[in-house]
């Protein structure tokens, strides 16, 4: 059985998950954003995956490191989704048979 704190605490989060996410909706559903807006909104997915790849940078663990080589290497030839998918796979084999 669930810890009743937990469990509120689970149900909090995912209720402010989709509040941040129906909120812009609901605020912007009348208005046209201009081309300065809509190319914020549109660069945010890749603010987001910086943000997570960015501690790898300065990590002292070789495989992190040629791993993030990899992505690097792989987001200058590829789309978003392959770029993710390689820098995963990569990081998952490398910290498996380099650790």
């Amino acid at each position: 059985m669930i810890d009743p704190a937990n469990l509120l605490a689970i149900v909090l989060m995912a209720s402010v998950t989709y509040l941040t996410r129906i909120g812009g909706y609901i605020l912007l559903r009348n208005r046209s954003l201009g081309p300065r807006a809509t190319a914020v909104l549109e660069s945010a997915p890749g603010c987001v995956l910086l943000a997570v790849i960015a501690p790898v940078f300065v990590s002292d663990k070789p495989s992190d490191l040629i791993a993030l080589a990899l992505t690097v290497v792989a987001a200058t030839r590829l789309a978003l989704l392959p770029t993710v998918l390689i820098g995963v796979v990569s990081a998952a084999l490398l910290r498996h048979f380099m650790s």
